[in-house]
């Protein structure tokens, strides 16, 4: 038997190539904190992580995770909705920022009726294309399973193939296995070239 797909544990080891000490990252949904502590072992003391989530209850208990592993000084958590993502972080982030990190859906052990929706997760999308630096990546785990989590899986598909095709230098990779008995989460990583696309 195959190990079984885990999306999230895929998804930082794709970040882990890329994001290093001292460098910057998003966390565009906290959720339970177990990504934004990745991102923030990842970049060491001399760097920094910027967490965004609408739930205080999902920041509250981050903050503990974060606290309880000595890094919390590295990360700054916003309440606030990932697509309202540019209104909270520093101009001069734009273009430097190595990794973004998307967990879709409701947070795990909360109120399954509050979910990320396809408009704000595409406006998020769009917002965190100029911050990502040369080599920078995007991941998004995206689940199917719940009410809304399709169409929200078709928008980012949709949204990835635009960006995959368009003249920006970004490429997108699918990643999923089937599942006997439920639609099985998707991991989409968006990586932006190290090479500026030609016109």
């Amino acid at each position: 038997m195959g190990q079984e797909f885990n999306p999230v544990k895929l998804a930082q080891e794709k970040v882990s190539r890329v994001l290093g000490a001292g460098q910057w990252a998003i966390d565009a949904t906290v959720g339970n904190g177990r990504d934004t502590l990745f991102l923030a072992q990842c970049v060491g003391p001399g760097g920094k992580v910027w967490g965004f989530d609408i739930q205080e209850a999902a920041l509250a208990k981050a903050r503990l995770l974060l606290q309880e592993h000595g890094v919390d000084k590295r990360v700054e958590l916003i309440q606030a909705n990932h697509a309202a993502m540019d209104n909270h972080l520093p101009r001069e982030l734009k273009g430097r920022i190595r990794a973004v990190m998307f967990n879709l859906g409701y947070l795990p052990g909360g109120d399954k009726s509050i979910i990320t929706k396809p408009a704000e997760t595409i406006k998020a999308l769009n917002s965190v294309l100029s911050l990502v630096a040369p080599g920078g990546i995007l991941s998004v785990v995206s689940y199917i399973g719940h009410a809304g989590g399709g169409e929200e899986y078709e928008a980012i598909k949709k949204w990835c193939a635009s960006a995959d095709s368009n003249k920006l230098g970004w490429k997108c990779e699918t990643n999923s296995r089937d599942h006997q008995f439920k639609p099985a989460p998707v991991l989409f990583i968006i990586e932006k070239s190290l090479k500026k696309a030609s016109d």
